[in-house]
């Protein structure tokens, strides 16, 4: 199954309710497998004889796993649809932050307007060596702007992980609240020693 682009933030929110519904069908089915002795998706379904194993509903377990792997295709390819929307609306987001610090007219991201923005993530973890450390993050740093991601276009880690993806060996800029102040790091994410692109890990803060 292909999925269209998306092109607005309503188009990436049924993608994103596309995914839940997948990832609670492919749920469902588990379970499904779970009742038939556990059998998941690789047991065999003959015995030791070669002949179907009568302890179990030999059909109801084809046909659970084929729609699993159906399933798995489908949201694989609503992932790739969704990275690439949310990619498409932050690079337009940077399009259009470029083209207002042009004009004489204070930008909607200028520093007053920065320093106005709220926490939306907060870091709980770095790892020493890692891209994060060696640019300065740390543990409990709060997140006002990440790349073109702020308050109030976040939704979810899936936004944070399109522009680290897409921002691979690219300088990010990143604006970080410590200790009551305001400051601005480069990160860059990249391939190192350690999982990821980054070494970090965030929490999204609840908003009140």
């Amino acid at each position: 199954m292909k999925f269209k682009m998306a092109a607005s933030m309503d188009d990436m929110k049924k993608l994103m309710k596309k995914r839940d519904e997948i990832e609670s069908e492919i749920k469902a089915l588990h379970e499904v497998l779970d009742s038939q002795k556990g059998i998941g998706m690789n047991e065999p379904l003959i015995d030791s004889e070669g002949y179907p194993r009568a302890d179990i509903d030999v059909y109801t377990v084809r046909h659970a796993r084929h729609k699993v792997i159906c399933l798995q295709n489908d949201y694989k390819d609503i992932m790739k649809e969704i990275e690439e929307g949310l990619y498409k609306i932050h690079a337009e987001a940077r399009q259009k932050q470029a083209e207002s610090s042009t004009e004489e007219t204070p930008s909607p991201t200028s520093d007053d307007a920065l320093s106005r923005l709220s926490p939306f993530l907060v870091i709980d973890k770095v790892d020493e060596g890692s891209p994060a450390h060696t640019c300065g993050l740390c543990v409990q740093d709060k997140i006002l702007k990440f790349g073109s991601v702020m308050s109030h276009n976040f939704q979810n880690l899936q936004n944070i992980a399109a522009v680290v993806q897409h921002s691979k060996d690219k300088p990010l800029s990143v604006r970080i609240l410590r200790n009551e102040k305001e400051f601005n790091v480069t990160l860059t994410p990249k391939a190192w020693s350690g999982r990821g692109l980054l070494g970090c890990s965030f929490l999204p803060i609840k908003k009140t």
